[in-house]
C-alpha cells in the first residue's frame, strides 16, 4: 500500500510540533496538556454539580479567578487542592493509575 506523503499521524504531528518524546519541549507540552485535561474534568464535574466557579471557589476558600485558571489549564494545581475540590466539594472519587 502506498503512503500519501501529505498525510501524517497524530504522533508524527506531535513530534514535528513539539519534538520527540523525552525532549524538554515535548515534556513541557505534555505537562500543559495534562493540566488542561485536569481542568476540563474539574469544569465538567462543577457543571454536573450545578455550581458556578464562584460557588466552588467559596467552598474551598479560594477566588473565582483561581478556579477559572485551573479550568483553563493556566495554573498548576497541588494534589491536595485537587483532592479537596473533587472529593470533598464535588463528591467524586479520585483514583491514581500509573502505567
Amino acid at each position: 500500500m502506498k503512503k500519501n506523503k501529505d498525510i501524517t499521524t497524530f504522533d508524527e504531528h506531535l513530534e514535528k510540533q513539539n519534538g520527540k518524546r523525552g525532549t524538554a519541549t515535548r515534556t513541557e507540552f505534555e505537562i500543559k496538556a495534562r493540566a488542561f485535561l485536569i481542568g476540563d474534568v474539574i469544569e465538567e464535574e462543577r457543571r454536573l454539580a450545578k455550581l458556578t466557579q464562584e460557588q466552588l471557589a467559596d467552598k474551598i476558600g479560594a477566588k473565582k479567578s483561581f478556579i477559572s485558571r485551573i479550568e483553563n489549564g493556566k495554573t498548576d494545581i497541588q494534589l491536595s487542592t485537587l483532592y479537596r475540590l473533587l472529593e470533598f466539594r464535588l463528591g467524586r472519587k479520585i483514583e491514581l493509575l500509573v502505567h
